[in-house]
C-alpha cells in the first residue's frame, strides 16, 4: 500500500498496516489536511485485502496536541473571524456550515471505529483533546510510560464533540468519564491503565512499538473472517447509541460553540495566559 499525505504516512507488512501521525513540527495537531486525508487512509486500510490489523502511531515527541487551534479557528468561528473581537450573532447559514464541519470531523474518527480490521493505538507523550477522541475510536490502546492523556475541551470552552463523550463511557467507568471531562485534567499512563483507558503500559517508546507489533501479530495470526466478524458484532452492540450521541452533540455545538468564552479561550491560548470565563 502507498498513500501520499503531508500529515500522515502508511506502511504495511506481515498483514499489519501502520498509520503514522506525521506532523511532528506541529505536535501532530489536527488541521484541515488531517481531516481531509485521514478518512482516505482508513479507507485504504479497510479495503486492502492483505491488511488484518491496523496500528496507529505518531512521529515526534507528542502523540497529538489535539485540534490545531491556529488553523481551525476560522472554521470554528467563521472565515476571517478575529478570535479577540466581539462577534455578531451567528446566522443560520453559519450555524449550518459549522454543523457540517463538525459532522465531517466526526466521520473521520468514526472511520476508525467502523474499520472492519482491529485498530490498535500506540500512544507516547501527550495525547490531548481530539487525540483522546481518536484513540477512543480504536479497539485497543497501549501506551509508553511517558504518555499523558487529557480530555481538554472544557478548558477551551468546548463540549467534546468528536466521539469522546460517546465512546469513553464504554471503555472506563462513568464516574471517571465525568471527572476527566469536567476537569480537563491530565492523567499519566499508570492512572490511565488503572481506570481501564489503556490495556498495557511499556517502559518507553521503543518497547511500546515492539509490544504493539507483537499484539498486532497475535491478532493477525487468527482467522481474519472470525476476528472481523467478532469486531462487527461488538461494534453493532454500541453503534446506534454512539451515532445518536454524535448527532446530538454536533447540533449542540453548532448552536452554542461560537461563544464569548470560546473566543476568550482562543485568545488566552494564543497569548499564553489563563482564560477568564464568564459563561457567555
Amino acid at each position: 500500500m502507498s498513500f501520499a499525505s503531508e500529515v500522515l504516512s502508511l506502511d504495511q507488512s506481515d498483514h499489519v498496516a501502520t498509520v503514522t501521525l506525521d506532523r511532528p513540527a506541529r505536535k501532530n495537531a489536527f488541521g484541515p489536511a488531517f481531516w481531509a486525508d485521514f478518512p482516505e487512509v482508513m479507507q485504504q486500510c479497510t479495503t486492502d485485502a492483505d491488511t488484518r490489523v491496523v496500528i496507529l502511531v505518531a512521529a515526534g515527541a507528542v502523540f497529538s496536541a489535539g485540534l490545531d487551534l491556529q488553523e481551525m479557528a476560522p472554521l470554528l468561528l467563521g472565515a476571517g473571524a478575529d478570535p479577540t473581537a466581539a462577534p455578531p450573532p451567528p446566522s443560520a447559514a453559519e450555524r449550518q456550515r459549522l454543523l457540517q464541519q463538525i459532522e465531517r470531523m466526526q466521520e473521520a474518527f468514526t472511520a476508525v471505529a467502523d474499520c472492519p480490521k482491529p485498530v490498535i493505538a500506540a500512544v507516547h507523550g501527550p495525547c490531548i483533546g481530539a487525540g483522546v477522541d481518536l484513540i477512543t475510536a480504536c479497539d485497543l490502546r497501549l501506551a509508553a510510560a511517558d504518555a499523558v492523556f487529557s480530555v481538554r475541551e472544557t478548558r477551551m470552552a468546548m463540549v467534546p464533540d468528536l466521539g469522546t463523550l460517546q465512546r469513553l463511557r464504554g471503555i472506563i467507568p462513568e464516574g471517571h468519564v465525568a471527572e476527566l471531562v469536567y476537569t480537563g485534567r491530565d492523567i499519566d499512563a499508570a492512572q490511565a491503565q488503572t481506570i481501564g483507558l489503556i490495556n498495557d503500559v511499556f517502559d518507553d517508546r521503543a518497547a511500546l512499538q515492539v509490544g504493539a507489533k507483537a499484539l498486532a501479530d497475535r491478532i493477525a495470526a487468527n482467522a481474519p473472517q472470525a476476528v472481523q466478524g467478532a469486531k462487527k458484532m461488538l461494534r453493532a452492540a454500541r453503534r446506534a447509541d454512539e451515532q445518536e450521541g454524535l448527532e446530538r452533540v454536533a447540533l449542540h455545538n453548532a448552536a452554542f460553540l461560537p461563544s464569548d468564552d470560546l473566543r476568550e479561550a482562543l485568545t488566552a491560548f494564543f497569548e499564553k495566559r489563563p482564560p477568564t470565563f464568564t459563561g457567555s
